[in-house]
């Protein structure tokens, strides 16, 4: 069986679909948990849009320094090192706001600890994936990217399955039990072979990607992606039960649980079709429904119908961050520096529209409904960025040629 282990490439596309349940956890965690820290802990919804924006904003940090180490250390330990961090974050996150005198401060740290986790692991789960020996690389692709959802969907069904029952006050105890998702997944990462994607030509230096009008171009479609996707996520529980006036149990699961849910099942679609249906268009019908979507969420007085919302939008987001990643990846050589690079602009998006709509909720007397209509802004800047991209799409596409994966 460890011999097995130790051979089998599929066993490593195993461990990243792990590696992005990971990644769920980490982001999807504390935001169940807004309401009842800013009850028990006494902070304001500014703050938290702090805690939502220093996430983010250390994982964008991890991916502009990534580049710098990654290469050096290999994508192995650099996976090892991500779940190490992933695993203390959220052991801090139960306990250290309680040991210090600024609970506050200690929530901070913790995100830090385990938002440098969350961002190597977006920075190395898609290149490892994308440099194993395996055929069709979109549907491969989007289904890697589906195993957040269907994360971020466990982190939702499991934590309010036990807040229910054992009491949203002893949450600390649910963070340590998701903290030893990582740990095992670190074992795993330990014993799988591990390929390393090699880039070529002038776009495997991050001075040749700079001067690629093509990849500054992905670039906005990325944090255009993180953005959409984020600024309805993060904030779906806290507007479920603050913003509709519905119970937290069922904010929890008609919200965040059904975008997570129809996020994954978008993913998967696109998995099942992606030989038949040409990206750039099908991400453009998405970006178009999570304009309808954004529309529905701002303007409904009716909670259902808010909740549909949310619902929806997380299916029209779904093919976004992993399609730009297949779309680039078809043009664009650059290895460990793009995917470095693009992880760096989606989570720009993931910092920015959460955050976005927290500043302007707070301007307009915690009204998260105005929040979100401001950060339909996202949504229009990436159907301007497709429809670019559909014109770019018409000239030669550069192949990408897998071939013989070296282990790192």
């Amino acid at each position: 069986m460890l011999k097995a282990i130790k051979n089998s490439y599929q066993h490593t596309v195993y461990a990243c679909f792990t590696g992005y349940v990971v990644q769920a956890i980490v982001n999807n965690f504390a935001p169940l948990l807004f309401v009842t820290l800013a009850a028990q802990y006494g902070i304001s919804m500014e703050q938290i849009s702090v805690i939502i924006s220093v996430n983010f904003g250390v994982q964008l940090a991890v991916d502009l320094l990534s580049p710098l180490f990654i290469d050096r250390i290999g994508y192995r330990a650099s996976a090892v090192l991500a779940h190490v961090f992933s695993a203390a974050g959220l052991l801090l996150f139960a306990f250290l706001p309680g040991w210090m005198g600024s609970p506050f401060a200690g929530l901070l740290i913790s995100v830090m600890v385990y938002a440098v986790g969350g961002g190597l692991l977006e920075v190395l789960i898609s290149p490892i994936v994308e440099a194993c020996p395996t055929k069709k690389k979109e549907a491969a692709m989007s289904l890697l990217h589906s195993f957040y959802c269907w994360g971020h969907a466990g982190v939702v069904i499991l934590s309010t399955l036990f807040f229910a029952l054992a009491g949203v006050e002893n949450w600390k105890l649910m963070a340590c039990i998701w903290a030893v998702i990582p740990v095992l997944n670190l074992i795993y990462f330990c014993l799988v072979p591990v390929p390393f994607l090699e880039a070529a030509g002038e776009e495997s230096r991050g001075s040749g990607l700079l001067k690629n009008g093509l990849f500054w171009l992905m670039m906005l479609l990325m944090l255009c992606a993180g953005a959409s996707e984020q600024a309805v996520s993060q904030w779906a529980s806290t507007f479920a039960e603050k913003g509709l006036g519905v119970a937290k149990t069922v904010g929890d699961l008609a919200g965040p649980l059904t975008f997570a849910l129809l996020m994954g099942a978008a993913r998967v679609l696109y998995a099942k079709c992606s030989e038949r249906v040409e990206i750039t268009k099908y991400m453009t019908a998405s970006g178009l429904l999570c304009l309808v979507t954004y529309l529905l969420i701002a303007f409904s007085r009716v909670p259902a119908l808010g909740l549909i919302g949310c619902g929806l939008c997380g299916f029209s987001v779904g093919v976004l961050w992993p399609g730009t990643f297949s779309l680039a990846a078809k043009r664009i050589r650059g290895g460990t520096t793009m995917f470095a690079w693009f992880a760096l602009a989606g989570d720009l998006g993931c910092m920015s529209g959460p955050s976005l709509v927290g500043w302007a909720a707070q301007r307009a007397g915690d009204d998260l409904q105005t929040g979100i209509l401001l950060a339909i802004v996202f949504p229009v800047l990436l159907l301007i960025g497709l429809a670019v991209a559909g014109r770019t799409g018409k000239k030669e596409e550069k192949p990408v040629k897998s071939g013989s994966p070296s282990l790192s």
